[in-house]
């Protein structure tokens, strides 16, 4: 279950629409006296549980009120993305929809979202990755979010005298290699799974984060105007350094296959993967799992978060439905639903603490506490497209062997060049 790394892409071509204008529509009416009918977008067809939450909120909204109506329409993941660019080319997005995290100021700064405008007190009590905000507004809220961590088998790190990690003190850099390289001596010829097979939103969302622990970044936040100096100075030099000696050393590979399962089928000893594998790996391994928090590279432990979200169109002329929804559908009690069925992070602590997985004593707790501790969202710039790919293909570059800092410096090139081609974003 991968719910944060799959419709980057859309924002590229929406920014593209947004260019050509777009006017704002009227497609949510009342039928006669009936109830002001809204539509809901989603990207769940295929996802038999996190459909049937979204359809208990539904018709428990509507069967609360009677002047609005709630109708959804579910795409699968893998077109959610066509269904978005055409109704946006027809000026006919839905009241509703949901998007990923990182798209979101895409899409705010090509006019197909308004302010969210839900109640301070249902935002505050969200995770910080599970808010939205572009140019101090928030566009986008969500009900859960996801979080990486490092599997590890308790026996094999106890057999080979390797430290066991804590949240309050995770391995260093250096303890890490020397518990790698210790690994593959005992026998493991790939001791460590990347996840470097997948492709896509995968490589910034589980790769930039080890980059900011580095001390560099994506861009420089405090401008969103360049990523010179953060994505190919120093701090970024050594890390990625590091990575391309990670698989020049053999210690791991891009062979896959993608997920968990060398580290359930025992052919590595540490997994660095997410949630979304979690039930597997403990239906394999038991009680010998260990949920570790990811390495310290010199700023502290991070890892990615910001997963999917939902916000109202701009040309939604049913916002105060729309968001009287919305605030409906924050309850704990469907935050819990989701992440029981879902095995997602619930975005609220009290919905976490009634989760049967992720509450105090539940299997899956750590990943709330990684999550609450250590997860940073992705730039919120419009230009992420663009960075997301170009990090990806520098990335790749690197692991296969490129220059470092040449290859760094390209990737730098491309991003600035299309902030400055796009005016800063108006930033």
């Amino acid at each position: 279950m991968r719910k944060a790394l799959s419709i980057i892409t859309a924002a590229t071509t929406l920014g593209v629409l947004a260019l050509s204008g777009c006017s704002r529509a009227s497609h949510e009416v009342s039928s006669g006296n009936g109830p002001v009918k809204i539509t809901m977008w989603t990207h769940s067809a295929g996802n038999p549980g996190e459909l049937a939450v979204y359809k208990q909120i539904i018709a428990d909204f509507n069967a609360s009120q009677s002047k609005y109506r709630v109708v959804e329409q579910n795409f699968p993941q893998g077109s959610y993305n066509d269904a978005i660019t055409a109704a946006a080319a027809a000026h006919n997005l839905p009241c509703l929809l949901d998007m990923d995290g990182p798209i979101m100021p895409n899409w705010a700064w090509a006019g197909y979202l308004q302010p969210l405008d839900l109640p301070s007190d249902i935002t505050a009590k969200l995770l910080p990755t599970a808010v939205g905000s572009y140019r101090g507004k928030v566009y986008s809220a969500g009900y859960w979010d996801a979080a990486l961590a490092i599997f590890a088998r308790k026996s094999v790190l106890t057999k080979n005298g390797i430290r066991i990690p804590t949240v309050e003190q995770p391995w260093t850099l250096a303890e890490f290699d020397a518990a790698v390289a210790k690994l593959q001596a005992s026998g493991f010829r790939t001791p460590l799974d990347l996840g470097a097979a997948d492709t896509g939103e995968w490589w910034p969302y589980a790769y930039s984060p080890m980059l900011q622990s580095s001390g560099g970044d994506l861009i420089d936040r405090s401008t969103m105007k360049s990523a010179d100096g953060k994505l190919n100075g120093p701090d970024a030099v050594r890390f990625f350094t590091w990575f391309q000696q990670v698989f020049k050393k053999g210690w791991a590979n891009n062979n896959g296959p993608v997920g968990n399962q060398n580290f359930i089928d025992g052919k590595v000893a540490l997994s660095y993967t997410g949630v979304w594998n979690a039930q597997d790996a403990l239906k394999k391994v038991g009680g010998d799992l260990l949920i570790l928090p990811t390495v310290d590279f010199g700023k502290g432990p991070k890892i990615g978060g910001g997963s999917w979200q939902w916000g109202i169109s701009a040309t939604c002329d049913a916002s105060e439905g729309a968001r009287a929804y919305l605030k409906f559908s924050f309850q704990d009690k469907y935050l819990t639903r989701f992440a029981d069925s879902q095995i997602v992070i619930p975005a609220t602590q009290s919905a976490a603490a009634a989760s049967k997985y992720f509450g105090p004593s539940g299997s899956l707790h750590q990943f709330a506490v990684l999550s609450q501790k250590f997860a940073l969202a992705r730039p919120a710039t419009p230009g992420y497209p663009v960075i997301s790919t170009s990090f990806e293909k520098a990335a790749k570059d690197i692991m296969s062997g490129a220059d470092v800092q040449s290859t760094l410096d390209e990737a730098v090139k491309s991003i600035d060049a299309d902030i400055k081609a796009n005016g800063n974003y108006g930033q």
